[in-house]
């Protein structure tokens, strides 16, 4: 029987190039296989960790 799962997710990455947020939501979007949700990318500054270029927040939940 398939799960029905329903979410969101929110992907930062620290970097001034277009290409490199693309290139980073490519990833996330293979790793997440068919669980496609309403998603966030945003290119930021900075993030809060030493040499830290990604930072992914996801939100899942099954509906019964």
């Amino acid at each position: 029987m398939p799960i029905n799962m329903t979410g969101r997710r929110r992907v930062l990455v620290a970097s001034a190039q277009q290409a490199d947020l693309i290139t980073a939501w490519d990833v996330v979007r293979a790793a997440f296989g068919d669980h496609d949700v309403p998603s966030t990318l945003m290119g930021v500054t900075v993030l809060g960790y030493d040499h830290q270029l990604v930072e992914i927040e996801a939100i899942a939940a099954v509906i019964d």
